[in-house]
């Protein structure tokens, strides 16, 4: 907290917007989008790569946030006082950041793919501002971002061996797969069977069950993906810029209404159940990633139909 109490000391105004604005890059709207173009516009095989990382990433994060169970700074300290914009966002409990995994978990993984020195130092330099962001913003402590980062880097870095011999040999997606859902049934084991600890915060188990509930769904759906998209429709990234941004904008919109507009029916008709989450985070895996790929042949094709057209 001493840390925290001296960032908390140096803020202002201009300080707070810069660091409200580099925090957004570790929330779930700009991991779509990075995630995404990444998948649909640059390669695909990286895409599964990243989208796994972080996957996996956020499951493992859930989990140590409701073992732990460790408050947030203004909770642990009264007279402790954060800037208010990030209070919407940071949900749950404290340790480690859920923001902080997921901008490592994304950033990192690029960076490690890529081989342009610039685009790795852009990458770490993200993935650390957003780490920097939560403890400046008042809503994550050292530990927790430590932590985050630190699970970010395992799992980039072995992951991404074991990927490239995934695209070898199919039967190391066995294990890959089978760490994920192991981990997400895990997960849901341990919020539906195991006791609240006497720590615990409603409110922050609340939100960590939604979590839950919600990261197995991204993950079913990755695992049907991966196996449907790499049977039967082996779609192909390529296209002209001005294609590529059409075929990026409408793909994200249509996966935002996904999120958007069935948030409330399947609520409804799951009475309240987190299982609806699951379902809805599904969906926008596959249509995702299974999906609106159907479509790439078109896109691809444009740009091609406008030079024979001038020839």
């Amino acid at each position: 907290m001493e840390f925290l109490r001296l960032l908390e000391e140096i803020r202002t105004p201009l300080f707070n917007a810069i660091f409200q604005f580099f925090t957004l890059f570790g929330e779930e709207t700009l991991f779509m989008v990075f995630a995404m173009v990444f998948f649909w516009c640059v390669d695909k095989k990286s895409g599964y790569f990243l989208l796994y990382v972080s996957f996996l990433g956020a499951t493992i994060n859930q989990f140590l946030k409701l073992v732990f169970c460790v408050p947030r700074p203004w909770v642990l300290d009264k007279n402790f006082t954060i800037v208010e914009s990030a209070r919407d966002a940071a949900t749950g409990y404290s340790f480690p950041s859920g923001h902080t995994q997921s901008a490592a978990g994304l950033f990192l993984g690029i960076a490690r793919i890529r081989k342009e020195v610039w685009i790795r130092i852009v990458c770490v330099a993200i993935a650390l501002l957003v780490a920097f962001s939560r403890m400046y913003l008042g809503v994550h402590t050292p530990a927790d971002v430590l932590v985050s980062l630190g699970v970010a880097l395992l799992l980039v870095f072995g992951a991404y061996p074991l990927f490239q011999l995934a695209w070898k040999n199919g039967k190391w997606f066995i294990l890959l797969l089978g760490l994920l859902l192991v981990t997400g049934v895990a997960l849901l084991m341990y919020v539906e069977i195991v006791p609240l600890p006497a720590n615990a915060i409603l409110e922050f188990s609340a939100d960590g069950a939604k979590t839950a509930y919600t990261m197995f769904g991204t993950s079913l759906g990755l695992m049907f993906v991966l196996w449907i998209e790499q049977k039967y429709i082996k779609f192909s990234v390529k296209a002209v810029w001005w294609a590529q941004i059409l075929k990026a904008a409408i793909g994200l919109g249509l996966v935002i209404a996904v999120r958007l507009l069935l948030k409330e029916p399947l609520l409804a008709l799951f009475n309240g159940h987190n299982v609806a989450h699951t379902i809805r985070y599904f969906l926008m895996v596959v249509l995702g990633g299974a999906v609106w790929p159907l479509t790439f042949k078109f896109w691809g094709n444009l740009g091609n139909k406008k030079e024979a057209a001038k020839a």
